[in-house]
């Protein structure tokens, strides 16, 4: 079990694997700890199936929530260009 130190950098760290893993960053991707930018990444990785859940993501539940504020978006436009 991580300490609450350490989940910050941890969800970071799986972030960084994640976008390794699905090739749309260098290897040299460092872990992301600014919380904008891991969002970004987040939304980008999610846009291409490749998103780690949200809990392992991001921290605070306010950025969870905004995730899923993301989600809920992106869903309700999958529509909109449609006649």
């Amino acid at each position: 079990m991580t300490t609450d130190e350490e989940r910050p950098l941890a969800g970071a760290l799986n972030l960084a694997a994640s976008v390794r893993n699905c090739g749309a960053m260098p290897t040299q991707a460092e872990p992301e700890l600014d919380r904008g930018k891991r969002f970004a990444l987040w939304s980008f990785l999610h846009m291409f199936g490749s998103a780690p859940d949200l809990d392992v993501a991001f921290e605070s539940e306010e950025d969870r929530e905004a995730a899923r504020n993301f989600m809920d978006l992106l869903a309700a436009s999958e529509g909109d260009g449609e006649s």
